[in-house]
């Protein structure tokens, strides 16, 4: 079945389909050895190149993992000294599948990331108009009221961005610490500890367990992932619709 070269290249994993167009405009990607024009179908019989390696039609069905990240871990592609990258923990498959990661937990943070080979897909997931809410289990120490409360949900400007909760669920104290289930929206950069350090509470846990209708299995080990079914894919494609 013949599809357009750029959304070709995205579902390989290549990159967005405005990426793939750009790539396809400086001439990096051969077509039957030749550079291609922009708008042209590509079928089982073309031959796709790109970085001089060959793109597998094989490789242009979505594809779906789930990791559960461990501490430690940084959610990155590019190695920095020793440390261990989520990517160590995929699988190693033949050809070679090219995964993205569909957001990113910190270094400290553990719990569900998904991957994804279909760059359209994972730029659908991250989007904010695809509305996909996210679940975190938090453990955190300081002082917790209901005007506290009531600043998370409505919004908080840090460094001129709002962070907002789209629900927060107060779990078991002990001590000085408390449990919290929260949701939100949004994947900004570490928003979950800028909203409770910006409310003078410490996070000590912080663990993601749900991202749209995908739930971290509870059997699942940490750096342990999961291949999902076509039937979890379109339960995230048509999530919120």
């Amino acid at each position: 079945m013949a599809e357009r070269l750029q959304k070709f290249l995205a579902k390989s994993g290549i990159g967005s389909r405005r990426y793939c167009e750009e790539l396809i405009k400086s001439g990096k990607v051969l077509v039957n050895g030749d550079i291609p024009k922009i708008g042209i179908s590509v079928g089982e019989s073309d031959i796709v190149e790109f970085d001089g390696k060959v793109i597998s039609l094989i490789e242009a069905e979505t594809k779906l993992l789930i990791l559960n990240k461990p501490e430690g871990v940084l959610s990155s592609s590019k190695r920095e000294k020793d440390i261990p990258i989520i990517f160590d923990f995929l699988p190693k498959t033949t050809p070679k599948t090219r995964w993205i990661s569909i957001g990113r937990l910190d270094i400290n943070s553990s719990g569900l990331i998904l991957f994804t080979n279909d760059g359209d897909f994972a730029n659908f997931c991250m989007h904010p108009s695809s509305m996909i809410d996210r679940e975190y289990l938090v453990r955190a120490r300081g002082s917790f009221n209901e005007q506290k409360k009531q600043k998370m949900l409505s919004g908080i400007m840090i460094d001129g961005i709002e962070h907002k909760l789209s629900d927060i669920v107060e779990g078991e104290k002990s001590s000085s610490n408390q449990w919290f289930s929260v949701c939100l929206m949004s994947g900004k950069n570490r928003e979950v500890r800028k909203i409770f350090n910006h409310m003078d509470l410490e996070i000590s846990r912080l663990k993601r367990t749900r991202f749209g209708p995908i739930f971290l299995p509870s059997k699942l080990k940490k750096g342990a992932h999961l291949a999902l079914s076509n039937k979890e894919i379109d339960a995230l494609k048509n999530y919120g619709i």
